[in-house]
């Protein structure tokens, strides 16, 4: 049997052995005080056990205030061992007074029995006390009767005592169980409280981290603020914070080890067979082994001395947009808890980094709205340009013509009108050149698709850009034979007249402007060399948009800036490309890439 826990462990046993002191005093008087004179009384033998019950109860509670953990449950046995010789041999020796009140003094072992070992201990006791009061009552019978052997003075006291250990030991039993509970419920609350102080703590790191996050709406400063305190969370020899990009993974921030050349910021790989690709399931991955390589960068992380990793998913709402990694040199280094903090950091993440692409986006937009503004109005200013100074040449040689006609030689008169038919010639280019724009962005500029032969094409546009100027020599350059393209003739004319006659117009009287054309692998190619003052690096994408001009050495010419943007439309919809490349003070390049019909 098992001791009861009802009571702190120690204190039940300095508890019944203060009242086995109490005893000895009881016991004493009565002895001494009480005990009738009779010749049949052993006051020696009742003396001296009494001595020895004073002597044992001094000893056990010695014992009992040494409060040793390993004899609690011996010294437990022994008392009550003690007591029920004690208390049995006091029984016996006043067998002698008929009715003694003494056997009924069990009782108390009884209780004792059922106090430290609940219901089995009660009724253990109780059954072994039948043979005590069995022999009580022969002894009495047969050393002081009559009466004799009375079975009723073994049954009466056996049958009470076995119902007090019943009930007692009940008692005891579910005092004990309810303070089980008590223990558990307390353990319950215990933990429940360490949880959620643990959660809290998890709550103020996610908002300590959420708040370096939302520091800056730069990314490397607010990523470099989140990495700082994230550091002091959960340690990491690496970490890294990869997005999922065109399909391709692309890492925005590491930290750590090999944080400058294993992946660093701005680098791509590829997302198929990567452990990206699994956490886009929305699971956190926790790797206990790098050296069991699973993935393409396990062996290059396993190189940098990291053995185990974690992988948790930048969720937004419910669809993952990259990962947060933590890599560490030991084994299996993450705890459950770090795995949940981790994970409630991937959402923070994410939307940080939500919030800073929406600025990002926002900041774009605004640029390029600026952009475009001031490109507007530069072509406001450009056409108006443009436009006025054609029709003040056309309307000032028609007045001159209405006005003076008669007095007017015949070759003044044809000059003002081939001034007013040139003018207005300009002026049907500039509009034409904004319907054209106009069509493209509406997406309803036409085209006629047929076998074009480009050879005959180019010597034909050289010719008339020739023809149409003296002081800038256009020189044809054709190498073999020139495959035919599948395209509209007229709309490559178009881009090939643009593309000279700009070469023209940049290059120095006297100068030379060399068409040269080609066709290998399956492509056909135009290049178009001007001897100009050349374009700057930083300019050379602006020419192709709308209303671009660049800022060239030397200083603009008249023109719209559209004619370019219609080239390179006109060269894309035909699935080629017009591309430009220069050096300062060495003339500049245009190339027209075509493919070859099949």
């Amino acid at each position: 049997m098992s001791e009861r826990r009802t009571l702190p462990p120690g204190e039940l046993e300095r508890w019944l052995a203060w009242v086995r002191l109490a005893g000895v005093v009881f016991v004493s008087l009565e002895v001494g005080v009480f005990t009738p004179a009779s010749p049949d009384a052993n006051m020696t033998a009742l003396w001296t056990l009494t001595a020895a019950f004073a002597v044992g109860s001094v000893a056990v509670f010695v014992l009992a205030r040494a409060d040793r953990p390993e004899w609690r449950r011996p010294l437990g046995a022994a008392a009550l061992a003690l007591d029920t010789v004690v208390i049995g041999s006091y029984g016996l020796l006043y067998a002698w007074e008929y009715g003694a009140q003494a056997r009924w003094a069990m009782t108390l072992v009884v209780v004792e029995a059922a106090i430290r070992y609940g219901l089995a201990g009660g009724v253990g006791m109780g059954v072994v006390l039948i043979g005590y009061f069995t022999l009580d009552e022969w002894w009495r019978g047969h050393r002081y009767g009559p009466p004799g052997f009375t079975v009723d003075r073994v049954t009466f006291p056996a049958g009470i005592n076995l119902i007090l250990g019943v009930v007692v030991g009940w008692l005891v039993n579910r005092l004990d169980e309810e303070s089980r509970q008590r223990l558990v419920r307390a353990r319950e609350a215990e933990a429940l409280r360490d949880e959620i102080s643990r959660r809290v703590d998890a709550l103020e790191a996610a908002n300590r981290c959420a708040r370096a996050l939302g520091s800056s709406l730069e990314i490397e400063e607010a990523f470099g603020s989140f990495i700082a305190e994230l550091r002091t969370l959960v340690p990491f020899d690496r970490t890294a914070i990869v997005l999922v990009e065109d399909a391709e993974a692309r890492t925005i921030a590491t930290a750590g080890r090999g944080a400058e050349d294993v992946f660093p910021p701005g680098s791509v790989g590829p997302l198929r067979g990567s452990v990206l690709e699994e956490v886009l399931d929305g699971r956190v991955v926790v790797r206990k082994d790098l050296a069991v390589a699973e993935y393409p960068e396990d062996d290059v992380l396993a190189g940098l001395g990291l053995r185990s990793e974690l992988v948790a998913p930048l969720v937004v709402g419910v669809r993952p947009i990259g990962m947060l990694t933590l890599s560490r040199e030991p084994l299996d280094a993450f705890s459950d808890e770090e795995v949940e903090l981790v994970a409630l950091l991937g959402r923070l993440v994410a939307t940080a980094v939500q919030n800073i692409r929406a600025y990002e986006a926002e900041r774009s937009t605004v640029e390029e709205l600026r952009r475009l503004s001031a490109l507007r109005a530069d072509f406001v200013s450009l056409v108006s340009h443009e436009l006025r100074s054609p029709m003040a040449a056309v309307i000032g040689a028609a007045r001159t013509l209405e006005g003076r006609w008669r007095s007017l030689r015949p070759d003044q008169r044809e000059a003002f009108l081939s001034l007013i038919a040139d003018e207005t010639s300009r002026l049907a280019e500039l509009v034409a050149e904004v319907l054209d724009t106009s069509r493209i962005e509406a997406g309803t500029f036409s085209y006629r698709f047929d076998e074009v032969e480009l050879a005959g094409l180019v010597r034909e546009v050289v010719e008339s850009s020739s023809l149409a100027q003296q002081d800038v020599r256009v020189v044809a350059h054709v190498d073999g034979a020139l495959p035919s393209i599948h395209g509209d003739r007229e709309r490559l004319r178009q881009v090939l007249a643009n593309v000279i006659d700009n070469a023209v117009k940049y290059s120095p009287e006297g100068g030379v402007v060399r068409v040269r054309a080609a066709g290998a692998n399956g492509v056909a190619s135009i290049a178009v060399t001007d001897e100009g003052p050349g374009i700057p690096a930083d300019q050379r994408a602006c020419i192709f948009e709308k209303f671009g001009r660049a800022d060239i050495p030397g200083g603009s010419k008249p023109g719209t800036g559209l004619g370019l943007f219609i080239a390179r439309s006109i060269a894309e919809a035909h699935g080629g490309s017009l591309e430009v490349s220069s050096n300062a003070g060495e003339g500049a390049t245009f190339t027209l890439t075509l493919p070859v019909e099949r």
